[in-house]
C-alpha cells in the first residue's frame, strides 16, 4: 500500500484549495493511504473526508517548534513513500526533508527544495496566470497527469440535518469578514447592500466568533427583520451545507469563498485590493466577481492584502456601486 503525506499548514482556505490533491491521489491510487498534515484547530473541515486515513495537527501557538520537532519524529516513523508540500515556508520543507520518504516532492521557493526529489516552479502574477489550486496540482503531475480536479468538502448528513431549520425560506449568505483590511468590503457597505435586497429573501451572516459583533452591527445597522447573526455558531461543514442551498452567497476575497467552491454553491466574490487574476477566484459553476470599474494605480496592492489602505483612500472597495452586487441575484 502506497503512503502519501500532504503537508499544507496555512490558513483555512489554503487547506480547501488543497483538497483537489487529496481528490486526485484517491482516483490514481484508491488504495493508497492519503494522510494530511494541517494547522491545529482545522480539522474539522477535513474529519469526516472519505479519502484522508489521518490528520496530523501542527499546534503552532504554543511550543511551536517543539511541537514542530515531535511532528517531525511522527512523520518519520510513518514511512511514507510521498511527502507533498504544498508550502513554500522553511518549517515545511525541513518537515519534508527529515521525513524519510522516498519521494520529496514541493515548489522550488521553498528554501529546502534543493532536498527534494521532485520540485515544481511556482509562478504568481496579476496579469492572468493559472488558478492556484492547477498550481498545487502541478506538484503531482510526476505521480498521476495533468487534468484538474475539483476543490471538495464532505458535509455529513449531521451537517444538512442541523442546516435544515434555516431553507424553510428563500436565502442568501454573506460572509463580510476577512483576516486583511484591504480584502474586506467596508461594513458600511454591506449594510446598503442588505437594506437594498428584498424583503421577502431572508439574510444569514456567517462568519468566525471574532465577527459576531461585526455582524451584529450590520445587522443593527441595516434595521433588517429576516436577517440572522450565525457567526461563531456553526462549523466548517455546517456553513457549507448552508451555503449549498442559497439563492447566493456573498463573500470577500478570503476563505468562505472556497468554502462555497467546496460545495459548488453559487457566489459572489468582492475583490477590492487584490485581483482574481492571481489565481484565487471563485470555482462554482456559478460564480461572480465584483470589483470596482474605476482605473486606479495603487490596485493591486498585495497579494494578501493589508492591515490599511496605502493610499488612505479605499477606492478599490469604495468605487463599487451597490447595484453591482444586487444584479447577481
Amino acid at each position: 500500500m502506497r503512503r502519501f503525506l500532504i503537508i499544507q499548514t496555512a490558513s483555512l482556505g489554503d487547506v480547501i484549495l488543497a483538497t483537489p490533491l487529496i481528490e486526485k491521489l484517491h482516483h490514481y491510487f484508491p488504495g493508497a493511504r492519503i494522510d494530511f498534515l494541517l494547522k491545529d484547530g482545522y480539522q474539522p473541515l477535513l474529519r469526516n473526508h472519505p479519502y484522508i486515513s489521518n490528520l496530523i495537527a501542527w499546534d503552532k501557538k504554543e511550543k511551536k517548534y517543539g511541537n514542530l520537532k515531535e511532528i517531525i519524529q511522527f512523520v518519520r516513523e510513518q514511512h511514507y513513500d510521498s511527502v507533498i508540500n504544498i508550502q513554500r515556508f522553511a518549517s515545511s520543507g525541513l518537515i519534508t526533508v527529515l521525513s524519510g520518504a522516498k519521494s520529496k516532492i514541493g515548489f522550488r521557493k521553498n528554501p529546502f527544495s534543493v532536498f527534494y526529489s521532485h520540485k515544481v516552479k511556482h509562478v504568481l502574477n496579476e496579469k492572468g496566470g493559472m488558478h492556484e489550486v492547477d498550481r498545487n496540482l502541478r506538484l503531482i503531475e510526476n505521480l498521476t497527469d495533468g487534468k484538474t480536479f475539483p476543490v471538495k468538502l464532505y458535509p455529513t448528513k449531521h451537517d444538512d440535518a442541523k442546516m435544515s431549520q434555516y431553507k424553510t425560506h428563500a436565502y442568501i449568505t454573506v460572509s463580510p469578514g476577512s483576516l486583511w483590511f484591504t480584502k474586506t468590503f467596508p461594513e458600511d457597505k454591506w449594510v446598503e447592500f442588505i437594506s437594498s435586497v428584498n424583503e421577502t429573501m431572508y439574510v444569514y451572516l456567517l462568519g468566525s466568533e471574532q465577527e459576531r459583533n461585526l455582524c451584529d452591527r450590520i445587522i443593527n445597522q441595516s434595521r433588517r427583520v429576516n436577517c440572522l447573526n450565525l457567526a461563531g455558531k456553526l462549523s466548517f461543514l455546517e456553513s457549507a451545507a448552508l451555503m449549498k442551498d442559497a439563492q447566493m452567497n456573498y463573500v470577500n476575497d478570503s476563505a468562505p469563498m472556497h468554502l462555497a467552491s467546496s460545495v459548488n454553491a453559487p457566489v459572489t466574490a468582492v475583490f477590492c485590493s487584490t485581483v482574481p487574476e492571481f489565481g484565487f477566484g471563485p470555482l462554482s459553476d456559478r460564480s461572480f466577481i465584483v470589483q470596482t470599474k474605476k482605473e486606479l494605480a495603487c490596485r493591486p496592492c498585495g497579494i494578501h492584502g493589508r492591515k490599511k489602505c496605502p493610499e488612505h483612500h479605499f477606492d478599490c472597495a469604495y468605487t463599487i456601486d451597490n447595484e453591482q452586487l444586487l444584479e447577481q441575484l
